[in-house]
C-alpha cells in the first residue's frame, strides 16, 4: 500500500531523529503538547528512539519529565487563568472535552488523569480541568508520571525492540527511497 502523502512527513521525522537539537526539540514539543500544544511528542519520539535504540530509555524520560512539567503548566492556566480561557474553548473546540473531562474528575478523579496521560485524548484538556477543578498537585503529578510514563515508555521500548520493521513499512508505506527521493 502506497500512501506518497505520508513522504513529506517521513523525511522530516527522519531528519529531525538525528539532528543535535532533537532532544530539545522532543522535550519542548513534549512540554507544549501538554498545556497548549495540538501534535503529541511521539511522533519524535518513536523515530528519534529508532535512530538512537541506545538512548530509547533517556528520550523516554525526557518526555515524560517534561510533559509533567507541562501539564503542570497547564494546570496552572487551569487554576488561574481559565476564567480567561474559558470564552475560547468553544473557538478551539475543547468546550465539549472540557465537558467530558469534569464528568471523569467527578467520577473517577486521581484515574482520569493517568488514563488521558496514556491514551490519545487531550491530554492538555485534562491538565487545564484538574488545575480549574482544584485537584490536589500532589495526586495530579503522580497521576501524570504513571500515565505518561507508560505511554512514552511503551513507545520507547516498541521502537527500540520491533522499531527497524516498523519504520521500513512506513518508509514504503510512503513510497521513499533511502536517499530520501519519493517514489
Amino acid at each position: 500500500m502506497r500512501l506518497p502523502f505520508l513522504s513529506p512527513l517521513y523525511l522530516w521525522l527522519e531528519r529531525w531523529a538525528h539532528h543535535p537539537r532533537a532532544t530539545w526539540a522532543l522535550g519542548a514539543s513534549s512540554f507544549a503538547e501538554s498545556s497548549f500544544f495540538p501534535i503529541p511528542p511521539d511522533i519524535l519520539l518513536a523515530p528519534m528512539c529508532l535512530a538512537r535504540p541506545q538512548r530509547a530509555w533517556f528520550l523516554a524520560t525526557v518526555t515524560t519529565v517534561t510533559s509533567v512539567v507541562g501539564g503542570l503548566f497547564g494546570y496552572v492556566i487551569g487554576a488561574y487563568f481559565f476564567h480567561w480561557i474559558s470564552p475560547s474553548l468553544e473557538a478551539w473546540g475543547y468546550a465539549q472535552a472540557f465537558e467530558l473531562a469534569k464528568e471523569w474528575f467527578l467520577e473517577w478523579g486521581f484515574w482520569t488523569i493517568v488514563l488521558a496521560g496514556f491514551v490519545p485524548i487531550p491530554y492538555k484538556v485534562c491538565t487545564i480541568t484538574a488545575g480549574a477543578m482544584g485537584m490536589p498537585i500532589a495526586p495530579f503529578v503522580i497521576a501524570s508520571v504513571i500515565g505518561r510514563g507508560k505511554r512514552f515508555y511503551l513507545v520507547a521500548a516498541i521502537m527500540r525492540w520491533s522499531g527497524n520493521r516498523f519504520w521500513a513499512r512506513l518508509g514504503r508505506a510512503a513510497s521513499v527511497n533511502k536517499k530520501g527521493t519519493v517514489l
